[in-house]
């Protein structure tokens, strides 16, 4: 059965050494792994990091974190360049953790987060993104592949990127890189806005998909939403997927006026049931698609 895991901003950003505890903790409610966001150099101890996981026989995940200075997609030079080493970095610190996925969105260019407003480009410079993201991924794989990782490239919505948000425009891009340890990942949350069948997507995605976050429309926990649960992990069966399915439910039980749903907020309360109840959801689904086989 495929390893479900739950993101690390669950309980705190950054995570540091002071919350291994929770390692352990995620392991009772039912989760296999954590999917980490990537640590800054200062925020973890890698081989620390990496003993507390075992303790707690806890798989991982990472998750890159680029900004405007770490850019694939950037015709600044030295953005583009810190993007590569980023890529670079992230996958020394996978290795170095026992993980053998970093996934994310690769290419850069990140907009509401960063604070930049999209705006259309002439052809030449789409052109000139894909060409930059193409060489970047490429010179960033062949350094993951020596070392056992594998990056995973993931869409995301049309308000957090303008140069990949589709399916069908990774599968593009990925065609070009043509790279074995350059692969995708995929999101439900982002392909509720921008998919018109999730789970064709999936179907589309097959055998280059290595990592997949289950999320709900709202980004809440899983069963609370809209999400054709059934359809989903139909499709992930028929691709034969067997890799980490992680969770990532953001958002509170805070509907109060004005309350931004993209800020990130530390729990207010005690969420071990609802994640709980959330994994068990989560396998159910998996378990069941398996048994119908």
């Amino acid at each position: 059965m495929n390893p479900v895991g739950l993101i690390s901003m669950q309980y705190a950003r950054p995570f540091t050494a002071e919350h291994f505890h929770l390692f352990s903790r995620m392991r009772e409610l039912g989760y296999d792994f954590v999917e980490l966001l990537v640590p800054e150099p200062d925020e973890l101890d890698l081989a620390d990091t990496r003993k507390a996981l075992e303790d707690a026989g806890l798989g991982v995940v990472l998750a890159a974190r680029v900004n405007l200075e770490r850019n694939l997609s950037s015709e600044d030079q030295a953005a583009y360049s810190g993007g590569v080493e980023y890529l670079k970095y992230a996958a020394d610190t996978a290795a170095a953790l026992g993980a053998a996925i970093v996934g994310g969105p690769l290419t850069g260019n990140p907009l509401v987060f960063a604070g930049r407003a999209p705006k259309p480009v002439e052809d030449v410079e789409r052109q000139a993104r894909k060409a930059r993201c193409v060489a970047g991924l490429r010179e960033a794989g062949d350094h993951a592949a020596r070392i056992g990782v594998t990056l995973a490239v993931e869409p995301l919505n049309r308000f957090e990127s303008d140069v990949l948000c589709t399916t069908q425009q990774a599968m593009e891009l990925l065609d070009a890189v043509s790279h074995p340890a350059v692969k995708m990942m995929l999101d439900t949350f982002h392909m509720h806005m921008e998919e018109a069948n999730l789970a064709e997507a999936i179907l589309l995605a097959g055998d280059r998909l290595v990592h997949f976050q289950a999320n709900e429309n709202h980004r809440g926990f899983p069963g609370t939403g809209a999400t054709d649960w059934v359809a989903v992990f139909r499709a992930l069966h028929q691709i034969g997927y067997k890799g980490p399915v992680s969770l990532e439910p953001f958002r509170r039980n805070d509907d109060r006026f004005g309350v931004p749903f993209a800020q990130w907020r530390p729990p207010h309360e005690d969420e071990s049931e609802r994640l709980s109840a959330s994994a068990d959801f989560i396998k159910s689904h998996i378990m069941l698609t398996e048994y119908r086989r």
